[in-house]
């Protein structure tokens, strides 16, 4: 399974990259990582014109759209789309941060899933 990690260069800067989460496999029972060690989960909708100028994730979370779409833009420029069922690993908790918009005008419903400092 792959997921979009974002997270704070040496040069104080968000990057993207992809994250690829080993799987074992269970048979019949399907495939399963290991355990991510997890505090609680947070519910959350935006209204379809939400902007956020730069910021930084408030800590090392999950985030998983469930409805509606994100783009993501990093100081470079480089925007992913983070479509329903797309998960963002968010590290990027220092430096500039990204920008978050919403796209089409969509509303966008999604869980926060904060993890444990590594």
């Amino acid at each position: 399974m792959q997921i979009t990690r974002i997270y704070t260069g040496d040069d104080g800067r968000s990057h993207f990259e992809d994250v690829d989460i080993e799987l074992e496999d269970l048979g019949a029972r399907g495939h399963i990582s290991q355990p991510w060690p997890a505090s609680s989960v947070m519910f959350r909708t935006v209204e379809g014109d939400y902007h956020l100028d730069f910021h930084t994730a408030p800590r090392r979370q999950l985030v998983v759209n469930l409805v509606g779409s994100v783009d993501i833009e990093t100081g470079d420029g480089t925007v992913r789309r983070m479509g329903a069922g797309s998960i963002l690993l968010a590290e990027d908790t220092t430096g500039q941060g990204h920008i978050s918009r919403a796209v089409a005008g969509e509303a966008r419903q999604c869980l926060f899933i904060p993890l444990e400092e590594r």
